[in-house]
This record gives structure tokens, sequence and C-alpha cells, in this order.
């Protein structure tokens, strides 16, 4: 497998005096943030208490109000979560599953790491806690417990929508939250690939396979957002979390990733930790869009592949937003002894088989959408359990954007069998829910 190449001496320098040039340009700054994993040390930072959106990074939330049920007794990873008709809405990305359908919490969640499937991020939402407003006040709860400072969630997939806000100091919490309290299953975000019957699904994720020792975690995109990304990486047993919001496109976000984690690895800290950073306030820059003056169905192809993004922006033809060179190559100020290029071929992983259906032998029951405590006493014969077998009370409509994906399967004897199934899911109250609302169409494809 092909890393970046390391650029020393001549080449390093010229990048220093280019990036003195063009850097100090930037008129609107950009969040980004390396921190040490282990002793919560802050190595560099730019405005990373201010309010962004975070896109699909939301869906590391999700993982972890997930992970927390399972911890808890509420659920299993063999648990099956049913795709409800609102869940069969979202916009894409999206693995296009019909209504009924049925896949194990394991499955879910392995899907949500490397497609980052809206659909699927509901289905989680409401097997967990009942409905998509149930679950953001469990993610809110949990964001409270973290000491999460700039985060309100409103639903687990990071669509857009102006309530739905965090920071690049917050997203680096969960993610340290994440790798500490649930290192057995830190494997889910290091997953280059899944195979769904015939479909092969790669990662966003462009730093896996491309810079050293990176493992993970999370890539996310709407155009109010930008290109956000939350990578981890291990030198030497020294781990380093960086997060990089509001890039211009893929390929600019992995690049200051990467250079990021160089001068993380080469630096010494600065001794301010996560939590003593000041707390910002105020709204997202509303004109970090990236999609102003630029094609968004483009960029949207872009965050799903990196080859395309390559041709999006060679059409576009500019460096960074506006054609400014984006700010968190400041980070770069300081000459550094390596410089990693990440290379931009295409790599293949060996994928990690998932599957639609239950478990083999799962005799509990499948969870989805809960009616609210009102709904349940008005309904004959009392409380009904949602099953694959009776999903025609979840809806019949078909799949918005995506409807033309197949459902399909995958031999069940080549599935890894998923942790804790021995616990059995614990019956969950009637939770109260909202009037649901229209979904607005928008695209938070990785």
């Amino acid at each position: 497998m092909r890393f970046g190449r390391c650029w020393i001496g001549r080449r390093v320098l010229f990048g220093f005096a280019a990036s003195l040039a063009l850097g100090a340009a930037s008129a609107h700054a950009t969040p980004y943030l390396v921190v040490d994993a282990e002793s919560d040390q802050v190595l560099m930072e730019n405005e990373a208490t201010a309010p962004w959106y975070p896109a699909s990074l939301t869906k590391l939330m999700t993982v972890y109000v997930a992970l927390d049920a399972v911890r808890s007794g509420k659920l299993t990873l063999d648990t099956p979560l049913i795709m409800s008709a609102r869940a069969a809405r979202m916009p894409p990305s999206k693995m296009g599953f019909r209504p009924g359908t049925e896949v194990t919490l394991d499955n879910a969640l392995k899907m949500l790491m490397v497609k980052s499937p809206n659909d699927v991020a509901v289905m989680v939402a409401e097997g967990v806690s009942g409905s998509i407003e149930a679950f953001a006040d469990d993610m809110n709860a949990d964001a409270q417990r973290l000491g999460l400072h700039e985060s309100h969630f409103v639903n687990p997939n990071g669509l857009h929508n102006p309530a739905h806000v965090s920071s690049a100091r917050d997203m680096a919490t969960i993610a340290r939250a994440l790798l500490r309290e649930f290192p057995d299953h830190a494997d889910l975000f290091s997953i280059g690939a899944l195979q769904l019957g015939r479909q092969y699904i790669p990662n966003h994720n462009g730093l896996l396979g491309r810079y050293p020792g990176a493992d993970g975690m999370k890539t996310g995109f709407t155009c109010p957002a930008g290109f956000n990304v939350v990578a981890s990486a291990n030198h030497s047993g020294r781990r380093l979390i960086v997060v990089v919001l509001g890039a211009p496109s893929a390929r600019t976000r992995n690049q200051e990733a990467a250079d990021l984690f160089d001068r993380g690895f080469a630096s010494g800290g600065s001794g301010t930790s996560l939590e003593s950073l000041p707390s910002g306030s105020g709204a997202p820059d509303p004109h970090a869009n990236v999609c102003l003056h630029r094609n968004a169905a483009a960029l949207a192809a872009a965050a799903e592949d990196d080859s395309i993004a390559q041709q999006a922006e060679a059409a576009a033809g500019s460096a960074g937003r506006n054609g400014v060179i984006p700010t968190p190559l400041v980070a770069l100020f300081a000459p550094v002894a390596v410089h990693t290029e990440l290379t931009y071929e295409r790599i293949r992983f060996d994928p990690v088989p998932v599957y639609i259906g239950p478990a083999p032998g799962w005799k509990g029951p499948a969870l989805g959408a809960r009616p609210t405590t009102t709904e349940t006493a008005a309904a004959p014969g009392g409380p009904k359990t949602l099953s694959a077998d009776n999903s025609s009370t979840a809806a019949t409509t078909t799949p918005e954007g995506d409807a033309s994906a197949p459902v399909q399967t995958s031999p069940r004897s080549k599935h890894k069998p998923a942790r804790h199934s021995e616990k059995r899911t614990a019956a969950h109250k009637p939770i109260k829910s909202a009037n649901e609302k229209s979904e607005k169409k928008d695209v938070s494809t990785n």
C-alpha cells in the first residue's frame, strides 16, 4: 500500500514561503484543531470553539448514543432495526432500503461509518429511542454529560438545520469519548470498505490508506458546512485527533488534515486542554457556504468520490473558497522536517461483509419507530410490536432520491458475529415526539 511522499529541504521551504504569501489573504478563518487523544492537550487550534454546522460528523454522536444504549442494556448489537417510511424518505446519501427492511444494529453502525447513509441514521435513531425527536433529546443529554459546549443536535444524520450546530472542540471531545469509552468498537471507524451482496462500498475518508497511521474516523459535507473531517492517527503509540471544518473541497480537507497531523506529531504541545478553551458563541459564518458560485451537484458527487473531486476542482479552477487558500494552511507557517503529500490513486481495501436481515438464530423483537403514549392508548388492542412481519403499519411509500438502489442480501454464513449479543433487549417506554415535519431536501453525503 502506497502512502504519501515525504518532501524535505527546498520543497518544505518553498511550501512554507507560499503559505506565508497566500495564507494571509484569507478573510474568513475556518476552524481546525489538533489534540493529543491521551493527554487531552491541544497542540494547535484555530476558532476551535466557533459554532459550525457538523454535517455528517453528527453520526459520530449517533454512534456514541447507540453504543451507550447497548452498554446500558436497552438493546444489543444483534438487535434488528426496522427501516420506517420516514427514514426511507431521507435524501442521499442513503442505502435505499425499502420500508420494513431489517438490519442489525451492528451492520447499521458499519454502514453509518462507511457509506454515511442518512436513512440508516434515522433507522438507528428510531430503533434506539423511538423517534428522531426523542433521539435528539438523548443526543443532547449525552452531549451535556460529555461536557460539550457549543453543540445542539436536532437530528441523527447532520442534514442541514440552522439549529443543528457543534464546534471543532466538541467534535474532538466526542471522538475521544468514543475511543476511550468503547475501545472494543474502535474498528468501526477504520473500515476501508464494506461488502453488501455484490456491492463494494468504499469509505469516504481519504486519509485511510494514504496517511501513515491514519485509522478513522468520519467525514461530512453539506453546502453550508463545507467539507469537514474528524480524523485520528497513531504514530509509535501516540494518537492524535484532527478536526477540520469548512474546507472548500474534499481534496483540500484531506490534505489540510494530513498537514495538521504532520505538524502535530512534530509538536510538543501548548499545555492547553480541550476543556480550558474559551466557549464560542454566535452562529456559523453565512459566507462559508461552499456552494456559492459553484456547482452544488458536482460538489456533492465529489464528496462521494475523490477522483470526481479532482475533476470538479479542476473545473472550478479554484484553490480554495473564492480562490483563496483556506486558513488551515496557516498551520504550515513554521517549517517541519516532513511534509506528507497525499496520493489520490484508488485504493482497494479488503471489504468487511455486512448483510440485511436479523442475525441467524435471533429470537428477540425488532425495533423501529414507536408511537407516542396518546397513539398507543388510542390504538385498538393496545400497543403492538413493529417487525418486518407487520411492516405494513410503517408505510408503503417508496424512498426518495435513491429509490433505485436494490435491497440486496449476502450469505449470512459470512457475517461477523456482533458483540454483546448475550444481552436481551429491554422494554422501552413510550416516548413523546413532536409532530413530524416534512424533511427539507439537502445533501449530507459523507
